[in-house]
This record gives structure tokens, C-alpha cells and sequence, in this order.
């Protein structure tokens, strides 16, 4: 009865980790900054190198595709040099790609900013594979969804502040300023250089997976089980790719859709749309998801979540006006917490493989790399159309919250 009573961020003795866990949160506010950028970014090349909606997606895709590429190292990393060290290196690639910007602007083309966006996700990756799965052990395993979910609320917060200070910047900045990109990524950069410093000597309790629930015979078979063997973890696995598929589409291409809605509408504008119509209920509802799981099952509220969704994207694609537009604004709250909920239910009962499986449900994020070139290129003509894939998607997100993600 003890154990039911606990705090969400106590150990087993009792010893709090709510320190750490809100030093560890705080690095998902800079990851959720940096990727609210992307979004102002993809219009913004648009018009600054003359691309289509389909080619601006190289955004997208120099960021996500990064996390198919280093996640797996990622994980290989944490496990050998822990947490911690992992976070450090993170932040320092992080900061280098941010300073990148600079020699970038210096050029005519859009090559070196793509570069310097992989490099700054190479870092963001990093961080994704250590402090996700490490919010998720500083307390009782019951209540990982919901510590997930509440250090997720954060990444939301970084997501409004994306587009409202790009939109400024960027898209509000004269077209023959060619400093513009560079600015919120010096913010970016000077941040996290504070942040690495602060990480390099405070000292963060090096957590093990918890497997003493499991009785020894059920321990031996889940270290024999191989990874993929876990069925709820490879079809939380796909679920993950689907909705990276998802959000980043939506995201990316909500500033085209909303200025095709309404041609009145200017850029700057739309993207104080993002800001305030999508990504503020996009981060209330990572806060409310949190508490809602201390009544609701995950699976059920995913599930209910994922369902409402598709409903917001079918509104969405029958381009029926405003009606429209704050479906998709809703879509932007009952998307929330499908992330760190996935990510919660696919690693429940891994053990020991519970690095690796994490490594593996991060390097899913490269789902997004190629979503935003090719709802583009579906929508190049009518954006609402282009938003047909985001609800497919949804659809087996509701299954897997549904049946998929028993253990």
C-alpha cells in the first residue's frame, strides 16, 4: 500500500528525483524551440530560394533524417557512458550546428543551412535518446506516461516560442536581410552553451532499468527475448513513424494551408496562427495529459485521442472554410501527448533492452524526414488534400492505443 502512495518521482527507498527531473525537462524546452523553428523555416524557403511547397520539405528532411542516422549510435553511447555524458555531448553538437548558421548566411543558396539543421539535429537526437527514456525511470514505473508526458509539456512550450520568435525574426525581418536566419539560432546556441556548462558539474543519479517487479523466470525470458520479438514494442515502433509522419506534415505545412484558406492572411500572421491557435493548445494539452493519466489508462486516452484526431483531419481535408481551420487548430491538442504516451507504452516491461528499445523509438522520429515533401508535392495544388495522409496515420495510432500496445 506504501508503493500506491508514493511520489511520481521517488525511488523505491524513498529518494527523491525531482531534482534531476526537472534539470532533465528543461532540455526539452530547447529541443521543442528548435524544431518550432523548422516550421517558419519551410515557408520562408519557399519564398527566399524560390522553392515548391514539395522542395521546401528539405527542411523537414535535413532534420529528421538525422535521427535515422544517429539514434542507434545514440543509444550505443548512453549505454556505454551513461546518461549524463550523453546529454553533454548532445547539447555540444547541438550548440555547433546553431552557430552554423552564421558562415551560412554568408553564402546564396540553401545548402549550408540544411547542413547546419542536420548538425543541430544530429545533437537534438542525442539528447531525445538520453532524456526520454530517462524521464521516464526517475520514479515508479506505473507513472512513467505520466512523468513523460509532463517533461513533453516543456518540449510544448518550446514549440509555441518556435514560430512566435522565427515569425518575428525571420518572416518578419526586411527580404534583403541576410542575417535573418541567423538570429534565433545565436539565441539558440548561447543557451545551450550556458546549459552544457551547468550539466558539466551538477551530478545526475545514474538510473537502472527497474526490472524488480518481474519474478526471475520472466526476467531470464525477457533477456533471451530478442528486441523485436516484443510485439508491443514494434508496433509502438511503427506507431511512432506513423505520427512523425503526422505531426511533422502538419506542423510544416499549416502556415501554406492556413494562407490558402485566406489570402488576406500574411505570413507573419499565420504564424502567429501556429504559435497561438496550434502549438499554445498543442502544449495544454501535454499539461493536461499529464494529469488525466493519474485517472485514465495511456492506452485509452491515446486511444481517445488518436480517434478525435481523425475527425479533425477528415474536417481538414473537406476545406470547408474556418470550420476548418480550428479542426486543425483542435487536431493540434489531441496530438499532445501521442508522442511520449507511444514512446512510455512501447518501452514498458523491455528490462535490460530498454536503452536500446529507446534508441530504436527515437531513431522512429526520422518518420518526419520525407512527410513534408510528400504531403507537398499531394497538396501543390490544394494544401487540403495533402492532409489525407496525417489521417490515415491516425487511424492505426487509435489501434495501437486500442490492442497494439499490450504487453
Amino acid at each position: 500500500m506504501k508503493n500506491k502512495k508514493r511520489s511520481i518521482f521517488s525511488s523505491p527507498e524513498g529518494k527523491s528525483y525531482l531534482f534531476p527531473f526537472v534539470l532533465v525537462s528543461s532540455l526539452f524546452l530547447m529541443w521543442g524551440f528548435a524544431h518550432g523553428l523548422l516550421d517558419v523555416l519551410n515557408k520562408h524557403f519557399q519564398e527566399a530560394f524560390t522553392m515548391s511547397k514539395a522542395e521546401s520539405g528539405l527542411v523537414q528532411f535535413s532534420t529528421y533524417i538525422a535521427y535515422g542516422l544517429i539514434a542507434f549510435p545514440a543509444g550505443f553511447f548512453m549505454h556505454k557512458f551513461g546518461y549524463q555524458k550523453g546529454i553533454i555531448l548532445g547539447l555540444v553538437i547541438y550548440a555547433i550546428g546553431a552557430f552554423s548558421f552564421i558562415p551560412a548566411a554568408l553564402g546564396t543558396s540553401p545548402e549550408p543551412f540544411l547542413i547546419a539543421l542536420f548538425i543541430v539535429a544530429c545533437g537534438l537526437c542525442i539528447l531525445e535518446t538520453a532524456a526520454n527514456p530517462y524521464s521516464t525511470v526517475l520514479g515508479p514505473k506505473e507513472s512513467a506516461s505520466r512523468r513523460l508526458n509532463l517533461s513533453q509539456s516543456l518540449n510544448g512550450l518550446g514549440w509555441v516560442l518556435g514560430p512566435l520568435v522565427g515569425g518575428q525574426l525571420i518572416l518578419g525581418a526586411e527580404p534583403d536581410d541576410a542575417m535573418a536566419l541567423t538570429r534565433p539560432y545565436i539565441l539558440i546556441g548561447s543557451c545551450v552553451l550556458i546549459i552544457v556548462v551547468f550539466f558539466f558539474f551538477i551530478k545526475l543519479p545514474d538510473i537502472k532499468e527497474d526490472n524488480s517487479t518481474e519474478s526471475k523466470t520472466d526476467a531470464s525470458s525477457q533477456k533471451a527475448k530478442p528486441l523485436w520479438a516484443h510485439k508491443h514494442f514494434t508496433l509502438a515502433f511503427i506507431a511512432q513513424v506513423l505520427y512523425m509522419i503526422a505531426q511533422t506534415g502538419v506542423f510544416a505545412l499549416f502556415i501554406n494551408y492556413v494562407m490558402e484558406l485566406d489570402h488576406t492572411i500574411t505570413k507573419v500572421e499565420a504564424s502567429r496562427y501556429l504559435a497561438f491557435g496550434g502549438m499554445s493548445l498543442f502544449m495544454v494539452g501535454r499539461f493536461s495529459g499529464s494529469f488525466l493519466m493519474a485517472k485514465f489508462p495511456p492506452n485509452k486516452l491515446l486511444a481517445l485521442y488518436a480517434a478525435i484526431s481523425v475527425l479533425c483531419m477528415s474536417l481538414v481535408v473537406l476545406n470547408i472554410g474556418y470550420i476548418s481551420l480550428i479542426a486543425l487548430c483542435i487536431a493540434f491538442f489531441f496530438m499532445s501527448i501521442m508522442f511520449p504516451t507511444i514512446y512510455a507504452l512501447g518501452l514498458a516491461n523491455m528490462g535490460e533492452q530498454t536503452k536500446k528499445a529507446a534508441s530504436f523509438l527515437t531513431m522512429a522520429v526520422a518518420g518526419g524526414a520525407f512527410s513534408a515533401i510528400i504531403m507537398g508535392a499531394v497538396g501543390e495544388e490544394s494544401m487540403a488534400i495533402g492532409f489525407s495522409i496525417p489521417l490515415i496515420c491516425f487511424i492505426y495510432i487509435t489501434y495501437f492505443g486500442i490492442k497494439g500496445y499490450k504487453c
